[in-house]
């Protein structure tokens, strides 16, 4: 009896392998084909979408690819040095800023930083989903390794910049630049830029509420835009 369970416990952990490493391939496929070919959708984007059809099944979402040549180079500078400084310099990951992270959060004896990488961030938004858990977090890893391995850093960040969320429904800078000031993204200015990067966060709220705290912080945002280096 019990060799009869150990090899079916062999055999079921067998299993739950080769679905691991299926999914893997899949999601690795996914990316060499993203190397070439705009993403049509994120999973981010079918969650928000679900979401808004549960109020209106009409919902629809605003989202329009764009080449990077087509996206300000204020733009690019802002998110950069908003979210990810080190962003051209490093494989993926910031240790440095996920070691401030951990320690601000002990601090604050809550979770108030992530040191994610803008790798980290759209590895996430193309496969995951918003909810916060270990292995979720493992897998974002996982995608955020094969991602260096075959997309260049300007890869990365056209497909970030175009795909991540800008408020409800809102996806990418083409959209959230129109959205917002009535301008393509190729058109942003250095302040413009400034306040959609510091709406990445929490996008959904900040639309709301742009507050004189956040205005501030779009400001120090700006002055830093001059020294983000950019792929």
């Amino acid at each position: 009896m019990m060799t009869r369970i150990w090899r079916w416990t062999r055999w079921a952990a067998a299993g739950l392998l080769l679905l691991f490493l299926l999914y893997q391939l899949w999601i690795l496929s996914h990316l060499l084909w993203w190397r070439s070919h705009a993403p049509g959708s994120t999973s981010f984007m079918s969650i928000r979408l679900a979401e808004l059809r549960d109020k209106n099944p009409r919902a629809s979402l605003q989202y329009q690819w764009v080449p990077y040549a087509r996206i300000s180079d204020n733009l690019k500078r802002a998110v950069v040095a908003a979210e990810d400084d080190g962003f051209v310099d490093h494989e993926g990951f910031d240790w440095e800023g996920i070691q401030r992270a951990l320690e601000k959060n002990q601090k604050r004896g809550k979770v108030v930083a992530g040191g994610s990488t803008i790798s980290q961030q759209l590895a996430k938004n193309l496969f995951l989903s918003p909810t916060k858990s270990w292995l979720r977090k493992g897998q974002e890893v996982l995608i955020t390794f094969m991602m260096e391995w075959v997309l260049d850093k300007q890869r990365i960040l056209e497909i970030y910049l175009n795909v991540v969320e800008w408020g409800n429904g809102i996806f990418g800078a083409e959209a959230a630049a129109r959205r917002y000031y009535g301008v393509s993204a190729a058109q942003l200015g250095a302040e413009q830029a400034a306040h959609l990067a510091v709406m990445l966060p929490n996008p959904r709220k900040y639309e709301k509420q742009f507050g004189p705290r956040l205005q501030a912080h779009a400001a120090r945002i700006q002055g830093r835009m001059r020294y983000a280096e950019i792929p």
